[in-house]
């Protein structure tokens, strides 16, 4: 005997749905339409009498999630390898908050850059906050790849127009530009960063993203955006026991491509993102 789910049948099941979305990060409003979407599925579905059917609702929330978010792969060093072809050099710009781990995913994109036999260039335009340039510097003396400082209090812009020249002469295919870590209400600083895009043009704007930051990555997401415009998104410390919450709701509400994730510290440790890597992630497959 078969019969149709009802709202009792599924008021129970959805509601322990929605408390594990929240409790790996997705945020509040983007778990209540992941559940509305899955009710209404399962509101046609028919089961067994007595039978279990927590598989089915796992089954149509993958379901649900896929067609928001659609199958992708997104990876930002094939896409730059794959731009250097027609256009050098290729300038891309990072920015993001404090210990967004912006700094360190540089130092992984030029790493994985020279594996694919992309050159690249380093620009050190965090001329605020002390020691900046020195840990930049640093992560590219590891990865050998030559970086373009100023001195500290110097116009940042000055720096990455600098680096775009040294790659021009030298014919290097890419310029990777940091910028200093800034708190996203911070007027002034987002004004230097309007500068500095407005100096370098760049090819490629990434916003870099804490994932252990929770739903606070869309309200980061969404400032920088309004501000000077996002391409695309890498979300950092994704091994540190994240379970894709903050992933999904920058796909969702933001729209943006998250490109790469980080999951480690070595200069591998930044890989392609994909839609079911996140969905397993999402429902503990």
């Amino acid at each position: 005997m078969y019969k149709e789910l009802s709202d009792k049948d599924l008021e129970g099941p959805l509601e322990e749905l929605k408390l594990s979305f929240l409790e790996s990060d997705v945020s509040y409003e983007i778990s209540e339409m992941i559940t509305e979407k899955v009710k209404e599925k399962l509101k046609k579905t028919r089961v067994k009498r007595g039978e279990d059917i927590s598989q089915e609702i796992k089954k149509v929330t993958r379901d649900s999630i896929m067609e928001l978010i659609g199958n992708k792969r997104w990876n930002l060093i094939e896409s730059i390898f794959s731009s250097t072809k027609v256009k050098k050099p290729y300038i891309v710009i990072f920015f993001g908050i404090n210990g967004s781990g912006k700094t360190t995913t540089i130092a992984k994109v030029a790493y994985q850059l020279k594996q694919r036999g992309v050159n690249c260039v380093i620009a050190a335009c965090d001329t605020f906050r002390a020691a900046a340039q020195e840990q930049l510097a640093y992560h590219a003396s590891k990865v050998d790849v030559p970086i373009i400082r100023g001195k500290y209090g110097s116009d940042p812009a000055s720096v990455a127009y600098d680096a775009i020249n040294y790659a021009n002469s030298r014919k290097i295919d890419t310029v990777l530009i940091d910028t200093a870590g800034r708190i996203h209400i911070d007027s002034d600083l987002i004004d230097e960063l309007r500068r500095i895009v407005r100096i370098s043009k760049p090819d490629k704007k990434v916003l870099v993203l804490d994932s252990l930051a929770g739903s606070d990555v869309i309200t980061q997401a969404k400032s920088f955006d309004d501000a000077v415009g996002i391409d695309s998104v890498i979300l950092t410390k994704v091994d540190a026991d994240v379970k894709g919450g903050s992933i999904l709701s920058v796909l969702i509400k933001i729209k943006k491509p998250v490109e790469m994730i980080g999951i480690g510290q070595s200069y591998n440790d930044l890989i392609e993102f994909n839609t079911e890597w996140l969905i397993n992630k999402l429902l503990g497959d």
